[in-house]
């Protein structure tokens, strides 16, 4: 894929910013290199901008809900229509520019894609809709795997290469919806707004993250059976009690390192029965040992 990324690049004769574009049929891609410190550059997209980190830092200011944060790699930043984001780019120099892709998608496109999932829904109360707002998060390997995929059909020449192009979006757009109802759902937990049983369940998760998980105890937490409390979690998180649990560790264990806090000391706060088990697990999700992460995340605040 950075072959062909590096075929597409501009010869730079000045050393700022270099960006490739690619468009198919209700998307638009770009890879955004900047070669200079900057800041406060403007931002905006009459459309859903769906944006990933590649390599190097930038700080994330939106006035309009006083959002003012760094963007890494790993992570994902969606942008509503028409609201403008301002962004700092504190560590882009000649030798290690900060690379960044935009996938500026069609508002039609979102749309439809809700209204298919809608469609295959037998939760009435669940419904899949797009709300106008910022989306900044962690993204999964899943999302990572997707990003990489994308990025290397646009630059295909292929006679079927819009065909896939559409079938990856349709996926990017789902995971964006999904991630939207669950952090609502998430919303309603955090305001005590226990409006099912999964609500509840996760609640008591939350606040007991150094516990081992209790299938059981959930399920009379929701009121549910077994079976029961496992389809509607899957459906409603996408994922199983187990990774969620695992990957809310993962998370929490990101925030006390960035604190400064021992590994040893996250390791045994959060439940893990050895360093070594978070370290492997933390490794995998992060790409970065919890060491090497707090190192890099620590100079990068100093920057």
């Amino acid at each position: 894929m950075l072959d062909q990324l590096n075929k597409k690049r501009q010869k730079i004769t000045s050393l700022v910013e270099n960006r490739v574009h690619f468009a198919s049929n209700d998307v638009e891609l770009s890879i955004y290199d900047t070669y200079e410190n900057a800041q406060h550059i403007r931002l905006y997209s009459n459309n859903v901008l769906f944006c990933g980190m590649l390599t190097g830092k930038k700080v994330m200011h939106v006035n309009s809900c006083d959002y003012h944060q760094a963007f890494l790699p790993n992570e994902s930043f969606v942008l509503a229509p028409e609201q403008a984001v301002y962004i700092d780019f504190p560590t882009a120099c000649i030798d290690r520019p900060t690379t960044c892709l935009a996938i500026e998608i069609s508002r039609d496109k979102i749309a439809a894609v809700a209204e298919q999932l809608n469609q295959h829904n037998d939760s009435p109360e669940l419904l899949y809709n797009y709300h106008p707002e910022l989306v900044h998060n962690e993204h999964n390997a899943q999302t990572q795997q997707l990003l990489n995929r994308l990025t290397h059909l646009f630059c295909e020449n292929a006679p079927q290469r819009d065909f896939y192009i559409d079938l990856a979006l349709n996926e990017l757009v789902a995971r964006l919806l999904q991630q939207q109802s669950r952090d609502l759902l998430f919303q309603q937990v955090a305001q005590c707004n226990f409006k099912t049983g999964i609500h509840a369940a996760i609640d008591y998760m939350k606040h007991n993250l150094s516990e081992q998980l209790d299938i059981d105890k959930l399920c009379k937490i929701a009121c549910m059976s077994r079976s029961k409390f496992f389809d509607q979690f899957k459906k409603r998180i996408g994922t199983t009690p187990q990774n969620w649990l695992h990957g809310q560790k993962l998370m929490s264990a990101r925030t006390l390192l960035e604190r400064g806090e021992s590994v040893t000391s996250v390791a045994f706060t959060l439940g893990f029965s050895h360093p070594s088990q978070l370290s492997r697990s933390f490794k995998k999700a992060f790409n970065k040992t919890p060491k090497q992460y707090q190192t890099l995340f620590l100079q990068q605040q100093s920057n």
